[in-house]
């Protein structure tokens, strides 16, 4: 069984025991379990189902396993002969989730 859940406006591929990386879920800390209703598709077996956004009734469980900084990115920006030149750096927040179970009600 696996599906397609949104998180963060970013869509990604779960299926149990799958550990994935994805935009950080305010409220949340290491260790505690963590539910995604926003599930997109759902294989089980042969039978597939598409949400129209959302399907109703599926929620995805995982278990927050690391929180922290993807590595930095450097945006430099600069006009040829007219000494203008900025560097910045930048570190996008993550986190990792262990998806422990895809639940139909």
């Amino acid at each position: 069984m696996y599906g397609v859940v949104e998180i963060g406006g970013k869509q990604y591929f779960v299926e149990p025991g799958l550990e994935v990386i994805h935009e950080v879920v305010p409220g949340v800390q290491v260790g505690e379990r963590i539910t995604f209703e926003r599930v997109l598709l759902l294989r089980n077996g042969e039978r597939i189902e598409v949400g129209t956004p959302y399907l109703p009734g599926v929620r995805v469980v995982g278990e927050v396993q690391e929180i922290g900084k993807l590595p930095k990115v450097i945006i430099f920006k600069y006009t040829p002969k007219k000494g203008y030149r900025r560097k910045k750096g930048h570190r996008q927040p993550f986190m990792r989730t262990k998806i422990l179970e895809i639940v139909r009600a």
